[in-house]
């Protein structure tokens, strides 16, 4: 195993090993405290962090507003008293040691907000913010006005270059690193663009040298890229270390942080790690943002991919083949379909699916009563979480619609993260994963049932194992 040389940020020398922020309190203020304390780069999530009372435990995130644009406000709120709390927990733990990040998601409903109120709450803690689900062009600007760094997250050279040339030049000296997520082995969501293949993955090395040629002719040859997805084994991705055509990498790890001692999840959610088989995280797109994700395919997951195969396209009138009239809602109304739609709606409809939902692209898609009911209360409880939801049509614009009909073929992501992080079923919620953690069953450093602490995780992860 080649050693790993020490990357210097912000004045002082660290390990090259980063742990990436993940989510709704899947990562805090102590595993990523923990993880500086080591040596390296801790990341607090400041995605709806946990704040606490004053006994310590988590004050539960509920909503009074009766609009979702007042719910939104509240949203905001918990969001910035959560990530100060996280960090100045995190900062407490580092005791000096390594650096510390923060990570949020551009498509978050109010991101920046949330960003700024963190940033100004905990100054001087934070070493850096890495940000992507999206085209975070007014990072580089907020980063540079707080003096920290700043590391987008991209999954191509092209997505790299459109942000530099709008924006990122003109903040050079604060950009910290560019962080390459590869869309086919990541966790959470990815950055999969329409011209690629979300069956057919691309090897990252030669996406990662045609993104430093990128950052190189901008001037950029002595910025780190930062792999991340995947990285498991760093004797796997030795060709990477002191190589010319990547120049200084950092790695990422985002799944194996998670079954640490200090890791927040809950012990369920640890001991379903262990027993992730091999091609079950799946890359889908159910997501309400509308990118891809990646996720252990369980039976939430499941009820997701059945719910979009019991789905026909219908007219109002008859019209083409949209022939064949069927009764849906309790009114009966009709609606227009193709003969063999029209079997097999009402094939779906004896089974018990008799609620037809409409959605945006002119389809029905039919459900249990139980379902539909569950899928409206969700829609009417939205609190703004994204900046854009397909699920709900909320948009944090002026007018605080998308202006596109619901998407019942989505789910209300705030809800089932919230739920899974704070002791929730890991079978019936969202199980956020990247495509290595089937190695969790096979890796003989988490035989006989042992939980590292970060420390042990990080010394292993030096030895190339």
């Amino acid at each position: 195993m080649k050693a790993l040389n020490a990357v210097r940020i912000q004045g002082v020398e660290v390990l090259p090993l980063l742990e990436g922020g993940k989510g709704v309190s899947a990562t805090n203020g102590e595993s990523s405290g923990a993880w500086a304390a080591a040596g390296g780069i801790g990341t607090v999530s400041a995605v709806n962090a946990d704040s606490y009372d004053a006994d310590g435990k988590v004050i539960p995130q509920i909503y009074l507003g009766k609009t979702r644009r007042e719910r939104h406000d509240e949203l905001v709120k918990y969001g910035i008293s959560g990530g100060i709390t996280q960090v100045q927990r995190a900062h407490d733990v580092a005791n000096g040691q390594g650096r510390l990040h923060i990570n949020v998601l551009w498509e978050m409903g109010g991101a920046e907000r949330v960003l700024k109120g963190v940033l100004e709450g905990a100054r001087g803690l934070v070493h850096g913010v890495t940000c992507g689900a999206g085209m975070p062009y007014r990072l580089a600007e907020i980063a540079a006005s707080f003096g920290i760094n700043y590391y987008p997250i991209v999954s191509s050279g092209r997505a790299f270059r459109a942000l530099w040339k709008r924006a990122y030049h003109k903040f050079s000296s604060f950009l910290g690193g560019v962080v390459y997520e590869d869309p086919w082995l990541a966790g959470g969501h990815n950055g999969l663009s329409n011209s690629e293949d979300p069956l057919l993955p691309e090897d990252p090395y030669p996406r990662v040298v045609a993104l430093r040629r990128d950052m190189n002719e901008a001037g950029l040859h002595d910025t780190p890229v930062i792999m991340a997805g995947g990285v498991w084994y760093l004797r796997e991705w030795q060709h990477f270390i002191d190589n010319p055509e990547v120049g200084p990498v950092i790695f990422q790890f985002g799944t194996r942080p998670l079954l640490t001692q200090e890791s927040p999840i809950p012990e369920s959610w640890k001991q379903r790690l262990t027993r992730i088989a091999k091609g079950t995280v799946a890359l889908h797109r159910f997501s309400p943002t509308g990118f891809y994700s990646s996720a252990v395919r369980n039976p939430f997951l499941a009820e997701l991919e059945d719910r979009t195969d019991r789905q026909i396209a219908y007219s109002s009138e008859p019209v083409g083949d949209h022939q064949a009239a069927l009764a849906i809602g309790a009114r009966g109304r009709l609606v227009y379909v193709t003969p063999h739609d029209k079997e097999r709606a009402e094939g779906w409809m004896a089974q018990g699916f008799n609620e037809a939902m409409r959605t945006p692209d002119h389809t029905l898609v039919f459900v249990t009563l139980e379902k539909a009911r569950e899928i409206h209360k969700d829609q009417i409880d939205c609190m703004g979480c994204l900046s854009a939801c397909k699920f709900s049509n909320w948009s944090q614009g002026e007018e605080g619609t998308t202006g596109k009909k619901a998407d019942p073929r989505s789910f209300c992501i705030q809800k089932t993260l919230q739920d899974i992080a704070h002791g929730g079923d890991v079978e019936n919620n969202l199980l956020f994963a990247g495509h290595s953690a089937y190695r969790f069953a096979s890796d003989p450093f988490y035989s006989n049932g042992f939980v590292p602490t970060v420390r042990q995780l990080v010394d292993r992860l030096q030895t190339g194992d």
